[in-house]
């Protein structure tokens, strides 16, 4: 009794230890069953298309005095009229076909005593009912894969129709035709689907990208980090969301971000975005050095309103002092010094940051004038600063912010296939993440997604201001 009970108070902690240590996700997308029955319909197409394209061998065989050879089997039509895709809780999607038809030709050959006949014969195939259920999983390098595929096929009832000039004598042909005929499209429709998805659909899921470059100096990672959930209303998948110095890959940022929550299924698609998704961002682009600029007015174009806030704010006395200063050369360098942080509340977003500004006068054959704030005296002298803070903020939200969104305003890829986009987009603000609800938009067949990922990569679907919110651009500065 005693050793049961440490045993499950073993398994309790063991349980305990897994959850606490499990990492957060950064981004978390969940395709609802809305998403799903608008790809049913390109799913439908893509199966249909698969099954038109079944290879039926030669049939050659001796039924009492007729000797018969089939060739040319094609499938003229087939109508999946009542098809159905959903989730399987557990285990991942399920296509399920009932009471569908199917449409064959096919030539044949007969001999019947020293009559020789060819033809072509028309058949139909009714009670067509196929069950395929996908498993999902996340394979080694954390890309969502197809693991296996379980499938059933079943043809009820053939009928075949002769032509020629012994068609009606060779009618009693046709149930044993047909037969033979059901037999083998029966033993030949899933493994048609079961490679269409284990090779095909897969390698269309293998151009998802799981690491990526942004640019020339940051990448992101989109690997899963588990297994995909899916319950009989979603689909969710938990990525890791992580942005990374490409110089070095492994200087990243520790996760101690809430762990986003999607809770709505109105929509097709959900995509949620924590605090850590824009801090790993921002973290990579400090660590590759790139938040830092060097402005001399005379070299490089200045803002006329950060040119004017400079002279007539920090260098107003100086000029008074000596006029001969007023014309010349501004210079101004900024860095920022610490890694921005990212505050998500139901209120909005902002980014804090902290940086290094030198502004200077470089009058031509003279030592820069540089501009000074300080006060080591008395707590009265500080209190004069206090009306150069305004100002001060006003020029770094010239300078900081015109930078950060210079590098942020590419956008950056999501983990969707390419020829799905999103449209209808609603943005929520929650303590923590962000969530964004949108509806599917299918700019490419599933046929065309499959076979342009099969021989080229496909463009970046990003995520902007606009359509696939990049909301780092839209978020209020702090400073």
């Amino acid at each position: 009794m005693t050793s049961c009970l440490l045993s499950l108070l073993f398994l309790a902690f063991l349980v305990s230890f897994i959850k606490a240590t499990a990492v957060p996700a950064g981004c978390k997308i969940r395709i609802t069953n809305k998403g799903l029955e608008m790809l049913k319909f390109e799913t439908q197409k893509f199966v249909e298309e698969e099954i038109s394209n079944i290879s039926m061998p030669e049939m050659q065989g001796k039924e009492g005095r007729f000797q018969y050879t089939i060739t040319d089997v094609r499938i003229t039509e087939l109508n999946l009229t009542h098809a159905d895709l959903r989730f399987v809780p557990e285990v991942g999607l399920l296509f399920d076909v009932q009471n569908s038809s199917i449409t064959l030709s096919f030539h044949r050959r007969i001999l019947y005593w020293f009559f020789f006949d060819t033809g072509n014969i028309d058949a139909s195939a009714d009670g067509v009912n196929i069950n395929t259920i996908l498993n999902l999983i996340r394979d080694d390098e954390g890309r969502l894969k197809i693991n296996n595929i379980t499938c059933d096929a079943k043809i009820n009832r053939m009928r075949a129709k002769f032509s020629g000039t012994l068609g009606r004598v060779y009618d009693f042909l046709a149930s044993f035709l047909t037969t033979g005929m059901r037999f083998l499209l029966n033993q030949k429709i899933c493994p048609a689907l079961d490679h269409a998805a284990l090779v095909h659909v897969n390698s269309m899921l293998e151009t998802i990208p799981v690491k990526t470059e942004v640019d020339n100096y940051i990448g992101i990672d989109y690997s899963l980090i588990d297994d995909p959930v899916v319950t009989s209303r979603s689909l969710d998948m938990n990525f890791r969301g992580m942005f990374f110095d490409l110089g070095n890959p492994n200087d990243t940022l520790a996760n101690h971000a809430i762990d986003p929550v999607i809770s709505n299924y109105d929509r097709m698609v959900y995509f949620a975005l924590s605090e850590f998704f824009f801090d790993s961002g921002m973290f990579a682009y400090y660590r590759a050095e790139i938040f830092q600029m060097h402005i001399i007015n005379e070299k490089v174009t200045m803002p006329k309103d950060m040119e004017m806030l400079l002279r007539t704010t920090y260098f107003g006395s100086i000029m008074m002092l000596n006029p001969a200063l007023v014309d010349a050369p501004l210079s101004l360098q900024l860095a920022v010094n610490s890694p921005p942080k990212t505050t998500i509340k139901t209120s909005g977003a902002t980014v804090v940051m902290t940086a290094i500004v030198k502004v200077m006068l470089l009058p031509p054959g003279q030592p820069p004038v540089q501009f000074k704030i300080y006060s080591n005296q008395s707590a009265l002298e500080s209190l004069a600063l206090i009306p150069l803070q305004s100002p001060l903020k006003t020029m770094l939200q010239m300078s900081v912010v015109p930078l950060i969104n210079n590098w942020t305003k590419r956008g950056v890829q999501i983990p969707l296939a390419d020829g799905m986009d999103f449209i209808e987009e609603v943005v929520e603000y929650h303590n923590g993440f962000i969530v964004i609800g949108a509806n599917l938009h299918f700019s490419k067949g599933l046929r065309e997604m499959i076979t342009g990922g099969e021989s080229n990569p496909p463009p970046h679907t990003h995520i902007h201001t606009h359509t696939n919110h990049y909301l780092v651009n839209s978020m209020l500065w702090s400073i």
